[in-house]
């Protein structure tokens, strides 16, 4: 049967503004001392905007991680842990994109490398959309791209579209609302 590990101790070995890298160490069910690498995340929020005439809005970016541009739903992290992620999403939206919604709704959760990183990644459908003026930080580069949702589905099949927080939100949003 499957149990919990005891935390004995958790080392903080590289602390950033984004990640805090850790060695965990553990106690098994057994009783072993095991060391985990662990990444700690204040979390983030994802958005998936909805325009009137029912097409997606995407942002295109340089990822460094992958050397590769890619096209995204809007995303950033939480200023800090007690912000809201719903505070986050809205900001995120605006400065990515450009635009602000009227409506706001919780689509998914995602942890997005539950293995070694404790990110949680909270995202929303945003419909009513207003344009108003996107507000990059200095190392964002990005063009926002009008899609359908049949056009972003076959993007995934195809692997042209290869974030997870990408293709869970657009599938998620496939199923919840255009069944």
């Amino acid at each position: 049967m499957v149990q919990k590990f005891e935390k004995l101790e958790q080392k903080v070995i590289r602390k950033s503004n984004i990640l805090e890298y850790c060695d965990y160490v553990m106690k098994t069910p057994d009783g072993h001392i095991v060391h985990y690498d662990m990444m700690l995340h204040k979390g983030a929020s994802a958005v998936l905007p909805v325009t009137d005439d029912g097409k997606i809005l995407m942002v295109r970016q340089y990822r460094p991680a992958i050397d590769q541009i890619t096209l995204e739903i809007p995303a950033g992290g939480r200023d800090s842990k007690e912000e809201p992620y719903r505070t986050a999403a809205m900001r995120e939206l605006e400065e990515e994109t450009g635009y602000r919604c009227s409506k706001l709704e919780h689509l998914i959760t995602i942890v997005t490398a539950i293995a070694y990183c404790d990110e949680k990644i909270e995202v929303y459908v945003a419909q009513g959309l207003t344009p108003t003026k996107q507000d990059l930080d200095e190392d964002e580069f990005i063009d926002v791209e009008a899609y359908e949702l049949d056009e972003l589905k076959r993007m995934i099949f195809d692997a042209e579209i290869i974030d997870n927080k990408t293709i869970a939100s657009i599938l998620a949003y496939s199923e919840k609302y255009c069944r």
